[in-house]
């Protein structure tokens, strides 16, 4: 099965904050994380794609770019949105689909808009997706911390599906790459 490392908004300034916006729920973390599942993509030739907004420090500057200390892949591909929905208006389902990719492992910034958005209509584009489950954040809402959105988002997505493909969630320690989604086909 083909497959891809997806890292959403994982850009400077939205996971710094700014003026207006808090910084994102254990940043650290997060980073560390992403490093550690960019390290285990190259050494199997996995290949990884970022996707940043456009909307993130008016799509320009330093806090538009990836966050400076994740580890991006020389060959990473990397595409802008202008939406919520990473599918949208980009050409990720056509570069997904060209490759032969079957299975997305999702990781990123923040969780109960991109992230939710991507796995969802991933799984409607016919893909699997693993969400990595310590690997995506968000910042608090007026009703919710980020925690709390956090592990509800992992909770509704483990066993999401839309008939034939399926979302599971787990862990950064775990074979992220060896998926495990044909035991919820019937």
């Amino acid at each position: 099965m083909k497959q891809t490392l997806l890292i959403i908004d994982a850009q400077q300034e939205l996971m710094e904050g700014n003026q207006e916006e808090q910084g994102v729920f254990d940043k650290d973390k997060i980073i560390h994380n992403i490093n550690t599942v960019i390290e285990k993509v190259i050494n199997e030739s996995i290949p990884v794609v970022f996707i940043r907004d456009l909307d993130v420090s008016n799509g320009e500057g330093l806090g538009f770019q990836i966050h400076k200390d994740i580890n991006v892949p020389s060959d990473a591909v990397i595409f802008d949105k202008a939406a919520t929905n990473t599918f949208y208006g980009t050409p990720l389902n056509e570069h997904l689909s060209k490759n032969n990719i079957e299975h997305l492992v999702i990781m990123g910034c923040k969780t109960e808009h991109c992230i939710d958005t991507a796995v969802r209509t991933a799984t409607i584009n016919h893909f699997d997706v693993t969400l990595v489950g310590d690997g995506h954040s968000t910042s608090d809402s007026k009703n919710l911390s980020a925690q709390q959105i956090i592990i509800h988002h992992n909770e509704t997505l483990h066993g999401h599906y839309n008939v034939d493909n399926f979302s599971v969630v787990r862990n950064t320690n775990e074979d992220l790459f060896i998926p495990f989604h044909n035991k919820y086909r019937s």
